[in-house]
């Protein structure tokens, strides 16, 4: 079979069955984003529940986006290989099963080994989806309002995940925010075998297991280290761990040169656009999705609201995404691509600016507006990126692009929460306790809000008051720090991404 043969479009995947096709893929990809955030407004309950230290905690909350961006390449390679399709329905009942585990932990242990877990399934997922909306779709028009539907719901799934919470955490318990993936999963397998078509790689080559291990292991070390570094500065562990990351994410690109099928096209960086767009892509996620995972905590724990209000004030982020991710297409080109990123970038960076005016008094109206503004701009910014990514490919090679494409979503979601969220604890770690309390006491109060909160709950009234305040206090100053520090970031990143992206246009014509 010639790639020409392999690139002309199909009539069969022409027919109005690819827009259904589509809603499933959606389903899928959404959940996957739910996952990432949901567990932000669960965390006070699970806190009490489990009762983790302040770097477990961290863990729990980003150890799935990191197994996710660890496995991500593997798992777009394996699915150009054995079927784009097969992988994302095993991935979907294996996301389920696991599902059920994460509900039923009953130590702090058990959960980060059981979100680890959900990450591996969840790897099965993102890229599947993105690949086959690109052997669905060969007119670059109609691709376009489909990656902008996908990128509207992988960026709006990160700011409805604590809608969802809410929504659970105001009759059930914690754990019903994992077994809400089981039906959802089950309407994926079920609609899935029947709509989504098979798609592969006629010509695949051999998979490359050496890499696999070098990119698990090179992911993995290096977040962990800059983790860690984050938090307790620099030290003997976490210099390791960041010199054997690199050192194996260095291995794997010198093997990917020489190997004749490789696990991930290198070369694709050489493209100033391709490289351009990742790096977009990666720090668009990073700002919203440090943004929601903190503000979740801030307007439960130091603003006193309910979970289900605190997922409501964060809904407008889901709005915003989702109608910036809609029209992005259309909007990159009429004006540009490189335009219309910077701007998406350009818009986060203001609503983490905004951030650094919250108080405890803030209200709910402004920090509504924020959010709405950060949505706008990471639809926009993720959705032209995206298509960037996934346009720039042979549609056999679709699986590894789309890899790539999600590695940077879900890199810069555990980045997000581990970077930003380092920079809040690591702040909130230095508060005054009120002179008198026992150091077990004092040390229960630094290590998280959540800590504090209970500690706050056994002392006298006005001895727990003053814990609880100087407590917010501390984490206010923590996030407006942290936020910062993401302005500055998202700022430079929107002016590198107008000069990378000059001349980057999307495609008019239908693929032959």
């Amino acid at each position: 079979m010639s790639i020409t043969e392999l690139r002309t479009p199909d009539p069969a995947v022409r027919a109005p069955g690819r827009w259904l096709a589509l809603a499933v893929l959606v389903f899928a990809v959404l959940l996957v984003a739910v996952d990432a955030t949901v567990l932000g407004l669960a965390t006070p309950f699970l806190t009490e529940d489990l009762r983790p230290s302040g770097t477990q905690l961290l863990w729990i909350g980003d150890v799935y986006s990191f197994v996710i961006a660890g496995l991500l390449i593997t798992m777009g390679s394996l699915g150009d290989r054995i079927g784009r399709k097969k992988l994302l329905l095993t991935g979907a009942v294996a996301f389920g099963a696991v599902s059920v585990i994460n509900a039923y932990a009953t130590s702090p242990e058990m959960m980060i080994v059981a979100r680890a877990l959900l990450g591996v399934a969840g790897a099965t997922l993102m890229p599947s989806t993105l690949a086959l909306i690109r052997n669905l779709f060969h007119d670059p028009r109609e691709r376009s309002v489909a990656v902008g539907v996908w990128g509207a719901a992988a960026s709006a799934g990160a700011a409805v995940g604590p809608v969802v919470g809410g929504v659970l955490l105001e009759h059930f318990w914690w754990g019903s925010v994992f077994l809400i993936n089981l039906p959802v999963m089950a309407i994926l397998v079920l609609v899935g075998v029947k709509l989504l078509p098979e798609s592969r790689n006629p010509a695949p080559g051999p998979w490359d297991l050496p890499s696999v291990a070098l990119s698990l292991t090179g992911m993995v070390a290096v977040v962990y280290a800059i983790k860690e570094m984050a938090i307790h500065g620099l030290s003997v562990g976490a210099t390791v761990a960041g010199m054997t990351g690199a050192g194996a994410l260095l291995w794997f690109v010198r093997r990917q040169l020489t190997l004749p099928s490789p696990l991930l096209d290198v070369r694709l960086f050489r493209n100033r656009g391709f490289s351009g767009a990742v790096l977009a892509d990666l720090l668009t996620i990073l700002g919203l999705s440090g943004l929601v995972f903190f503000l979740s905590q801030f307007l439960q724990l130091v603003q006193g609201r309910s979970p289900l209000e605190a997922g409501l004030i964060e809904l407008p982020a889901a709005i915003g995404a989702v109608v910036s991710g809609l029209l992005a297409g259309s909007l990159a080109r009429r004006t540009s691509v490189r335009g219309t990123v910077a701007t998406g970038l350009l818009a986060v960076a203001l609503s983490l600016g905004a951030c650094l005016l919250l108080t405890a008094q803030t209200a709910a109206p402004s920090l509504m507006a924020a959010l709405f503004l950060g949505g706008l701009g990471a639809g926009l910014a993720f959705t032209v990126t995206a298509d960037v990514i996934l346009s720039s490919v042979p549609k056999e090679q679709a699986g590894a692009a789309s890899a790539v494409s999600e590695t940077a979503y879900e890199l810069g979601a555990a980045l997000g929460i581990a970077l930003l969220g380092s920079v809040v604890t690591g702040v909130y770690r230095g508060f005054t306790v009120p002179e008198g309390l026992p150091e077990a006491t004092a040390e229960a109060a630094r290590d998280s809000l959540g800590g504090a909160t209970q500690v706050a709950a056994g002392l006298p009234a006005d001895q727990g008051a003053a814990v609880l305040g100087a407590a917010r206090d501390a984490f206010t100053d923590g996030l407006h720090t942290a936020a910062s520090v993401g302005f500055g970031v998202l700022l430079a990143t929107a002016v590198a991404a107008w000069f990378l992206l000059r001349g980057q246009r999307l495609a008019d014509s239908v693929e032959h």
